[in-house]
């Protein structure tokens, strides 16, 4: 389950137990904060398998997206591969 902790834009990965998604949340934050949007492609696209792992696809294809949206920005190569996720799953054309 996704809900909203704190400010606008700052995503909680998991209901509040959740250790290692509580520890990969703090990881996206810390990205966030530095800007460092190489980063934030690994971690997005982690989010996205764990999400899958757990059957969430809503959450998996929200975690992708944006996770291809920073390797779009970044020039990431993953790009590709992201958008070729995000069509297999059917959230593009």
């Amino acid at each position: 389950m996704l809900s909203i902790a704190g400010s606008p834009g700052v995503f909680r990965l998991a209901e509040a137990g959740e250790r290692g998604a509580l520890l990969l949340d703090e990881r996206l934050l810390a990205a966030h904060r530095a800007g460092d949007t190489r980063r934030l492609v690994a971690l997005y696209a982690e989010a996205a398998e764990d999400a899958a792992d757990r059957g969430d696809a809503e959450a998996a294809a929200f975690y992708r997206t944006h996770a291809y949206v920073f390797a779009l920005e970044s020039g990431d190569e993953r790009a590709s591969e992201l958008h070729a996720a995000l069509k297999e799953a059917g959230r593009d054309e």
